[in-house]
């Protein structure tokens, strides 16, 4: 038997945001290339009033903490993040297949210093299409187009 609590999926509702903004924070904050752009209040509500209201959000659950989360609108994944406390647990392939699920094709673009990213959508199928200089995001680091079809 685990010890670990079980990962329970579900629609994320918008008293998750605070749980949400803090845990992608969290996560952010892993990253020793990522600028730090946005206070905990910008972040608040950018999941608040931006993510939840306008595109499909499934929370990962254990217990009663939020550990991870992704955002889908339309054909592109715009958030996957995990609290670095559970990575490495299936719980960012669950996610993934959960809100991708049907989707013929699925896009997304992620940090090319993210080689753990990277690694992660190439074993779930994505290929590299594009790769950018960082002048169309607001970070300014290069990042990748990364597509799956089915």
């Amino acid at each position: 038997m685990s010890s670990f609590p079980e990962i329970l999926l579900r629609p994320a509702i918008g008293s998750d945001a605070s749980a949400i903004a803090k845990m992608m924070r969290a996560s952010l904050n892993t990253f020793e290339w990522m600028p730090v752009l946005h206070t905990p209040e910008e972040d608040l509500f950018f999941i608040r009033e931006i993510v939840l209201p306008g595109r499909r959000v499934i929370v990962a659950e254990a217990g009663k903490a939020i550990v991870g989360f992704i955002a889908v609108s339309g054909e592109w994944v715009e958030q996957l993040y995990l609290d670095p406390n559970w990575t490495g647990r299936g719980i960012g392939s669950r996610l993934l297949a959960e809100a991708t699920a049907g989707m013929p094709s699925v896009k997304l673009h992620c940090f090319q210093a993210n080689t753990g990213a990277r690694r992660f959508y190439e074993r779930h199928g994505f290929r590299a299409e594009a790769f950018g200089d960082g002048s169309t995001n607001e970070e300014g680091l290069p990042d990748i187009l990364y597509v799956m079809r089915r």
